[in-house]
Parts: C-alpha cells; structure tokens; sequence
C-alpha cells in the first residue's frame, strides 16, 4: 500500500508506545510498576458523572451545534474572564473531543507551508508532530533546567524570523512541570505584539499549580486578539477518556475552526458536553484534594529521585511530572528507559521522547499511588546503581 508522503512527517506519543509494551510485558507475567503515562489515577468525581448518566436518561444523544451547546460555551466564557480576567463570548469558544483537536485545527487554519511555528522543546511531542505534518518548519525553543526549564526570551527573540507566524508556549509544562512566571508572560507578551505573533496557549495543567496564581498571556494587555488558549477537563477532572476540551479564540479564527470540526467530528458527544458543564459549574472539592494529594506524591518522588546515585531531579512547579537529570549514568536517557523497563520493571520515558533537547533526562509520572512510587523509587536504585 502507497501513503501519502505526508504520513512520513506524522510523530507518536510515546507514552501509549511505552505503555503498550509495558502491557505486553505485564501479559507474559512480569509485573510493572507504571510511571510513564500522565493520566490521573483518581475517579471522576461522582456528580459529573450523574450529570452524564442523567444526560443519557434524558435523551442528550443526538447532534449538538458544531463549536459546542450554548450552555458549555457560555460557561466557559464565564470561566475564562474569572480566571483570566479578560471578556470573552461564547463565540470565541469552540468545544472538541479532546483538546489535541485544538492544535490541529489551529495550524490548519493558520499556518501554510514553509511558515514556522516556534515550540518548547522537550515538550508535549504532538506540537512538533502536527507543525511538520502541517507542512510547516517545527522550530525548537529549548528550555533549560538552570531556569527551572522556563525559556529564555533571548533566545526566543532569536529564533523569530520574517517567517514565523506562531509560538506555541506551555505552563505548566508537560514534561518537565516547568511553570512560567508572570514577568515570562510579560515579557513574551511583549515580544508578540512587537513581532506580531499569534499565540497558542497551552494551559490544560492550569489547575494543577502548587505555588502562587496561573499566569496566562491571554490576560495580557493586546493578546486577546493574539491568543489561542487551549484547555480541557481531562486532568482537572480525572476526565481523561471522556475526551472533553476546548480552545478560547478571536471570533474570525472560531469560525475557520468550528469548519473544521463539520469536516471532521461534526461535534462533540452531547452528555459530555453535559457533565463538562456540571464540572465547571460545581464544587471544586475533589479538584483540591487531588492537588493535595499531588504535592503529596510529587515530594515523595523528588526525594526519592534525589536519592539515587547519579540521579538529580530539580522541584516541579506544576503538573504531574519529574523531569530528572540522568546525564551522570553510563547509558544514554532512551538506553536507560529501556533498561529500567526491561531490568526493572519500571515504565518511564525517555526525554528524547519529548524532543533533541529532552537529552539526559527522564520523565516519571506521579499520577498514580504513594505505594507505586516507592516500589518503582526502590526497583530503579537497585537497577541503576549497579550500572
């Protein structure tokens, strides 16, 4: 069978690779201890759940508009000016299943071949999967740990060119749970408006936060008019199968986007739609233990990193993520992911998967229990301290 060259330029989430060896390997009787997939282990909480099954009962099955209902597209509207404290419509609002649909139809809708989007690398690796399968040139914004692995604006001035039409920036960070602070937002704010930069936000780990307030750039003075702001309900909610997300845009761009959706979704699940209202508009008390329970695990895998020989791991400042500095160890990051995996029988990834600048570091998951933890914590000092 012949494919479309386009195809070659399409990457992977490693996490479901190394998953599904892991799963392969669990199957043939080894035991495994997971730490590579960044999926909440806790339950969605129960009256989002009731507010699905009441959807169900009452015949929310059929089609909804294409950028979402009303009622979700207006709370979200309500969301964004709280937390961001900048007026938006539900018109700027488009919902998907998922927020990857976002990254997709944002660079279909804006980017032609040969423009470059600049992204933080190591990052999430479906930006540069879907700036090079847009036809785009994926160019590489490297963060650094000495930085708490925020970006330097220096260097980001740097890499702009007459060709770059979009930065693609990420706080907190997915791998490193890197956190952006304010002055960073100004400061790159600044430099958008000056060069005349659109902006996709990633801020799908808002809520996981463990010092001070988000900082977004869309609340900066200009942006709205620059910003695409992504964000869902799959880590806030423990929500990651209900496929639920959302992007917050100028009203031109949510029209070109909501086209996109017709063409290939038509819309999303109607009682998802339902218990994504209930989550938004309910308590948030299950959403502050989870956090609790996340500083818990994050300080226990910290230390216990820390302690291992030839292993440094700087503190997280969000998400669910270490990105420990293994580039003391003997084997190359990808090497030693397999050997942990294979020896082990720990599951984590390799910081190559996450881009050339992940190189030397390993990403572990704690979005999974204490007891977990420790027993991987334990398996990896023993396999890696005979190295």
């Amino acid at each position: 069978m012949k494919f479309a060259q386009r195809m070659a330029r399409l990457g992977t989430e490693t996490a479901f690779e190394v998953l599904a060896k892991a799963r392969s390997l669990e199957a043939q009787g080894k035991n495994i201890v997971h730490l590579e997939i960044g999926e909440p282990d806790f339950d969605t909480p129960r009256f989002i759940v009731d507010a699905a099954v009441h959807a169900l009962q009452s015949g929310r099955t059929h089609y909804t508009p294409a950028s979402g209902v009303m009622e979700l597209r207006r709370a979200i509207a309500e969301d964004v000016q709280r937390t961001r404290g900048v007026a938006v419509k539900p018109d700027n609002v488009v919902i998907t299943p998922g927020a990857k649909p976002i990254m997709f139809f944002t660079l279909l809708a804006l980017i032609d071949p040969q423009d470059e989007v600049i992204y933080p690398n190591p990052g999430f690796p479906i930006y540069e999967s879907v700036i090079q399968f847009s036809g785009a040139n994926a160019v590489a914004l490297p963060l650094q740990e000495e930085k708490a692995f925020r970006f330097s604006i220096t260097d980001l001035e740097r890499l702009i060119t007459p060709a770059t039409r979009l930065l693609v920036i990420n706080s907190p960070q997915n791998p490193t749970g890197g956190v952006l602070t304010r002055e960073d937002v100004k400061a790159i704010a600044e430099v958008a408006r000056r060069r005349d930069l659109l902006v996709l936000s990633d801020e799908i780990y808002k809520d996981i936060l463990y010092e001070g307030e988000h900082a977004s750039i869309m609340s900066e003075p200009g942006m709205l008019e620059h910003t695409i702001l992504l964000d869902g309900f799959s880590k806030t909610y423990a929500m990651t199968g209900w496929r639920l997300g959302y992007g917050v845009m100028p009203e031109p761009l949510a029209k070109h986007v909501e086209r996109l959706m017709i063409n290939s979704n038509s819309c999303t699940a109607t009682f998802v739609q339902d218990a994504g209202l209930a989550a938004l508009t309910g308590p948030r008390t299950e959403v502050k233990q989870f956090l609790a329970e996340f500083r818990r695990r994050r300080d226990i895998m910290v230390a216990g990193l820390n302690d291992i020989k030839g292993v440094s791991c700087i503190t997280p400042g969000g998400a669910f993520y270490c990105f420990a500095n293994v580039k003391k160890l003997p084997l190359g990051c990808k090497q030693l992911s397999d050997h942990l995996l294979m020896q082990a029988g720990v599951a984590v990834l390799s910081g190559t998967a996450f881009g050339k600048h992940g190189e030397g570091y390993i990403r572990l998951s704690y979005a999974t229990s204490v007891e977990n933890i420790r027993e991987g914590l334990g398996r990896m000092k023993t396999a890696i301290e005979v190295l």
